[in-house]
């Protein structure tokens, strides 16, 4: 009984010790496993860094240039305004008791207010009714161009990356396209109406009209010539 006693011990013994040896065995293979992760994590933070450090970086504009971007934006911007007034007003030639526009024929006396009528042939001037509404649409999609070119001006300026350069070049393009419809409108308006045009008898409205024509040419060469002048972002990288 004592050797069976014996032999049952050591038994034991064996197993308590085989245990606590696959314990430790597995404790070693955890932390070597967590060390071989934690190397990883940082070697792939270090490949991180420096490539944030040795990548591509936006490259620094000149106060100069800034200033004349934000101004070309701004003059835009107010074009756009003064032509949509233009347009919404409408009124654009006085002529003795009779006022012409983008909508309204309208006469005028002295003892009453004016009487304005959408039909456009009672003013008894032949093609006027087709020229005007030709007019006014080239004017009201010279608007919708400004509004897309201005998005996109601003948003190359906000939003600077490789292809910032190409969304003001586009920009600065719907302006021109801006300029070209209306200034086909004031011509067409100023032709039609050639026999009952003088100088004086322009309105503040046709005046906005006129000015935003100017500001919308001025603004598209302007774009042109300060894009042509700075160097590509994808040059400046490459250098």
């Amino acid at each position: 009984m004592t050797a069976i006693a014996v032999q049952n011990l050591n038994f034991l013994q064996r197993g308590t010790l085989g245990g606590r040896g696959l314990a430790t065995r597995s404790l070693v293979s955890l932390q070597g496993l967590y060390s071989l992760l934690r190397r990883g994590i940082c070697k792939q933070g270090v490949t991180m860094e420096a490539q944030r450090l040795l990548g591509p970086k936006r490259p620094h504009r000149s106060f100069f240039e800034s200033f004349i971007r934000t101004l070309i934006i701004v003059c835009a911007a107010l074009a756009v305004v003064l032509c949509s007034v233009s347009i919404c007003d409408g009124h654009w030639l006085l002529n003795d008791d009779r006022l012409f526009g983008l909508w309204h024929f309208c006469t005028i006396t002295n003892q009453s207010e004016p009487h304005c009528l959408r039909d456009l042939s009672q003013a008894r001037i032949p093609g006027l009714a087709v020229g005007i509404g030709l007019a006014r649409s080239m004017a009201v999609m010279a608007v919708v161009s400004a509004i897309f070119g201005l998005e996109l001006l601003m948003v190359s300026q906000v939003c600077e990356d490789i292809r910032s350069r190409r969304k003001w070049a586009i920009g600065s393009f719907l302006l021109l396209v801006a300029f070209i419809l209306t200034s086909g409108g004031l011509l067409s308006f100023v032709i039609l109406l050639r026999n009952q045009v003088t100088l004086t008898g322009f309105t503040l409205m046709f005046w906005c009209e006129f000015t935003a024509s100017f500001l919308f040419f001025l603004n598209a060469i302007s774009g042109f010539h300060i894009n042509s002048l700075t160097q590509p972002w994808d040059q400046q990288m490459k250098f």
